[in-house]
């Protein structure tokens, strides 16, 4: 079945146009509440953490979801602004029934949405999104009056978090000695990342810390790298690190500025798994994945695979093979010896612990790389285009493809949370990527 709400990443859109409304989110809350009672044990009392990032509209979006709940007779605590990833390890140790989180990750401040962790820390399946929404087509109700949820407030969950991620670098390292700058994009993250790296021994200089519900991801962040660069340069830091707004995203940067995207550091994981004597089995990346990193991969004597893009296909396919280091360029990582989901902090943990054990650089641990050219358009569409019909774009798409025969290739999909199709064409020529991207996005249809 197709679904009418949930996207690749939980439901989102911009504030204040269906369903990102107050309307839609006590419906959201109050359907979500009585799926996860039609799951739970009987007589069984439900309860769920919410946590949000830094947008000024995650207040009226807790307290519509929150009486959403209360009216299902479910139990809420709120912890506040909290890393998408911190609300997961939260609702898994804190023993919950589930996890919300209201964000729009790396989008601005215009648009919101919702995020759904199980009660071990995964997110929703499709199955139970689903049984959400069919929920949602029935009248809304509200329990008896005995029996309504209630509210609580979670006061040291920034505190439990840092310490779980610290406790996934090793015990015998430490930070000692590195000036580290940590772009926390007015996010999330702003009131927990720096202090980790801080604990573990760095100097820390943080930006993109002064939120203001209105400038996340504003020209910083994980997806806007350029502040980081700069100031990594400024104070001379031995590496950059760039979160997105929900900091489930890592960028990082080196000394000279050069950057290192999700691929790159994605090789860096895996090789120190091997390197380390873990049984890994393989690794898994997305249809984005550049293809360098996959033969690189490859020549580890590791298997690889591409799930579709986004980090719920990743874990689901490191899930099906057994297999515990996966994700994307854009950043996310996933590292299931560690966490349940992808985390930009602990993996950004995982990559300074390689450093550390190795006494190398970043360029160092990637020598030998040579990352092919990698172009991304994004055409702005309607939300009714389909691409697969159109002629003309199919047209032009397999002529670039025959002209990419043994020098690289083509990717057309769709964004799963807003109207854009992405055209991605990866070549061993800068020059021949740019062409050939350009010639396929003036081919797709706006209107």
């Amino acid at each position: 079945m197709t679904k009418k709400y949930f996207g690749t990443d939980g439901i989102r859109g911009e504030v204040g146009i269906p369903p990102i409304v107050p309307e839609f989110m006590l419906r959201l809350g109050y359907a979500t509440g009585m799926v996860l009672k039609r799951h739970g044990k009987p007589n069984e009392r439900q309860r769920i953490l919410i946590g949000k990032d830094t947008r000024v509209s995650g207040y009226l979006l807790e307290a519509a979801l929150e009486s959403g709940f209360s009216a299902a007779g479910v139990d809420v605590t709120l912890c506040g602004p909290m890393p998408t990833p911190g609300v997961a390890y939260l609702t898994k140790a804190l023993r919950l029934s589930a996890g919300v989180v209201i964000s729009a990750s790396h989008n601005l401040y215009q648009d919101n949405g919702i995020k759904f962790f199980n009660g071990k820390g995964d997110k929703f399946s499709d199955a139970i999104e689903l049984e959400i929404e069919a929920e949602l087509e029935k009248p809304m109700g509200c329990v008896s009056s005995d029996k309504i949820g209630k509210a609580f407030r979670l006061d040291d969950a920034a505190g439990r978090y840092i310490e779980f991620c610290k406790s996934t670098f090793p015990q015998d390292l430490n930070l000692k000695g590195l000036k580290i700058v940590v772009d926390c994009a007015n996010g999330a993250a702003y009131h927990t990342a720096p202090p980790v790296f801080h604990e573990l021994g760095a100097e820390v200089i943080a930006i993109g810390v002064e939120p203001n519900g209105k400038n996340i991801n504003d020209h910083c962040g994980a997806t806007a790298p350029a502040a980081l660069i700069a100031k990594v340069k400024e104070v001379n830091a031995d590496i950059g690190i760039a979160l997105d707004g929900d900091a489930d995203r890592l960028q990082m940067v080196d000394q000279s500025g050069r950057l290192f995207n999700g691929d790159k550091l994605l090789y860096i994981l895996a090789k120190d798994r091997l390197e380390q004597g873990k049984a890994i089995g393989g690794v898994v990346g997305t249809l984005m994945t550049n293809l360098a990193i996959e033969v690189a991969i490859k020549n580890l004597g590791l298997g690889f695979e591409r799930a579709k893009v986004g980090d719920r296909y990743v874990l689901e396919l490191l899930q099906a093979k057994q297999w515990v280091i996966g994700g994307e360029g854009s950043g996310h990582l996933l590292c299931l010896d560690q966490h349940s989901t992808g985390d930009g902090t602990i993996a950004a943990l995982q990559v300074l612990a390689a450093m550390q054990q190795k006494q190398q650089s970043l360029n160092e641990l990637l020598d030998g790389i040579t990352i092919y050219p990698q172009v991304l358009i994004n055409v702005k569409t309607t939300p009714s285009y389909q691409w697969q019909a159109d002629q003309k774009l199919n047209a032009m798409v397999s002529k670039v493809e025959q002209s990419l025969i043994g020098k690289g290739r083509v990717l057309i999909r769709p964004s799963g949370t807003e109207p854009v199709l992405r055209v991605m064409v990866e070549a061993n020529e800068q020059s021949l990527a740019q062409a050939s991207a350009e010639a396929i996005a003036k081919e797709v249809s706006v209107s």
